[in-house]
């Protein structure tokens, strides 16, 4: 068996994750350390991600570890991975899906629909943003930075109403007190790759690859394959105004997608069944591009409200 180390960020989810892949790959037998490393992501809290505009800002020293072979392999949220990976890296395993859908976290109210005029709502994503408004274009909306403990002590401080935050994350480490509502996918359309936990690797490194194997999950593997298609077809980051949910249904992908004006005022969306996932995500972001989302993405892109590309 292997000796095989893993990089990871140091937040507390990202720990957890990394602790939960380690725990796998020891239960095949294999000696695992975690070597945790500081990303440009976790040194920027005080600016909203979407305003940061570093490519590659919670990957890039993590896969600067890799290709000097300090660590083995990386544990990421599959989401912050950009959707063409920098050369010499690839990604070697998509574990089983947590759910990709958002949730309602609030001390004092049971939904959006509950939230009275002018609400404070913390959320660091345009994604959020965007659908949020489409909803409610009453509330008050904020940015909302740091760790999901840092995240729901600001609510439960009193300095949010509510704040919108990825089930995965709260599931993972059991902090779904606040969770007063699942919000459905055709509400709020989730991020592509959300939920998704992606094991990065040097490219051509078959060892490793093959002590990888059996984490890749073929359901997860397709859908978020699905997802980050239409996202590399709309040219967009995990913070462009971008949703996109695939699922398998009766044997076949099917593809809800969106893309919105950071203020809500139009949200574009399409669905589409398929069974080739690139050849899906692809059409589906052609159709997004022609109906309008071009012109929506050029004027997002254009201000600087978000960044291109991946952060």
């Amino acid at each position: 068996m292997a000796r095989l180390r893993v990089g990871s960020r140091g937040s507390q989810l990202a720990l957890w994750q990394a602790s939960h892949i380690s725990a796998l790959l020891r239960e095949q037998g294999h000696q695992v350390e975690i070597e945790v490393i500081h990303t440009s992501g976790d040194k920027i809290t005080d600016v909203a991600l979407a305003k940061v505009g570093i490519k590659g800002m919670f990957t890039k020293e993590i896969e600067e570890a890799l290709a000097a072979g300090r660590v083995d392999l990386a544990v990421h949220s599959l989401k912050d991975l950009p959707t063409e990976l920098p050369r010499g890296f690839e990604i070697a395993a998509i574990t089983k899906r947590e759910s990709a859908l958002d949730v309602f976290c609030s001390c004092k109210y049971a939904s959006l629909d509950e939230l009275p005029h002018g609400a404070r709502v913390g959320t660091s994503s345009l994604r959020r943003q965007a659908q949020i408004k489409a909803l409610r274009p009453d509330l008050d909306i904020h940015p909302l930075r740091g760790n999901v403990d840092t995240r729901l002590r600001k609510v439960e401080a009193g300095e949010y109403d509510a704040i919108i935050l990825a089930a995965a994350g709260l599931n993972r480490l059991g902090k779904t007190q606040l969770v007063k509502q699942v919000i459905p996918a055709g509400v709020m359309c989730p991020a592509a790759g959300q939920g998704a936990l992606a094991i990065e690797i040097r490219a051509g490194d078959d060892r490793i690859r093959q002590h990888l194997i059996f984490l890749d999950n073929a359901d997860a593997r397709a859908t978020t394959t699905c997802e980050r298609a239409l996202l590399n077809k709309l040219g967009g980051g995990c913070q462009v105004p971008i949703g996109a949910h695939a699922g398998v249904r009766n044997g076949h992908l099917h593809l809800d997608a969106i893309v919105a004006r950071p203020d809500g005022s139009e949200v574009l969306r399409e669905s589409r069944e398929g069974d080739d996932p690139v050849q899906l995500g692809e059409a589906v972001g052609v159709t997004l591009l022609q109906r309008g989302g071009e012109a929506i993405l050029d004027e997002v892109y254009g201000k600087g409200i978000a960044v291109p590309q991946q952060p």
